[in-house]
């Protein structure tokens, strides 16, 4: 019933729902885009109860614009199913998917999202608009928002202070 966490952290997992499971999964992938200097974004689709795809940020890594978690996980399920549709499916993100990705879930018929931490300045699944559930397109996706929202937040707010702190250091070595 009890175990320890994966990382080594010695907290011990109580009770998580089906959601927060795959939210961690999604947490594991933004903590690579970190490792590699991305904004830390990831996510993980899952069908039938099991992750059949991953996804990290790499725009800068890749020098492409499309390069965002929830489009590199969208190709890998797509290739796995042998479909474009993705139906069946639902996509764990830590941030709320921007326009691209928004209308990359819709296309790909996804059932459902589960967003850890929403986007105030960039989000379409509700916060600057609702690209998910627009009934004017064929498909709407249900949204789940603030699942583990703390722990998503945090990573993003840990690298964008981190990277505030290397470019002042910067400066002030350029000034001297």
């Amino acid at each position: 019933m009890f175990g320890l966490e994966s990382g080594g952290l010695g907290l011990f997992n109580r009770g998580l729902t089906q959601d927060e499971k795959f939210m961690k999964a999604a947490l594991k992938e933004a903590r690579k885009a970190y490792k590699i200097d991305e904004v830390p974004i990831g996510c993980v689709i899952v069908c039938d109860g099991k992750i059949i795809a991953r996804g990290y940020n790499c725009r800068n890594k890749d020098h492409c614009t499309l390069s965002h978690a929830e489009i590199i996980a969208i190709r890998k399920a797509s290739k796995k199913l042998g479909d474009w549709r993705l139906e069946g499916c639902t996509m764990y993100v830590t941030l709320e998917p921007c326009q691209m990705c928004a209308g990359a879930l819709v296309q790909a018929r996804i059932d459902r999202v589960v967003i850890g931490a929403m986007n105030p300045k960039a989000g379409c699944c509700g916060s600057v608009m609702n690209l998910l559930q627009n009934p004017r397109f064929n498909h709407q996706v249900e949204i789940e928002q603030g699942v583990m929202k703390e722990e998503c937040s945090a990573i993003l707010t840990d690298f964008f202070r981190e990277l505030r702190e290397e470019r002042r250091r910067e400066k002030e070595e350029q000034e001297e």
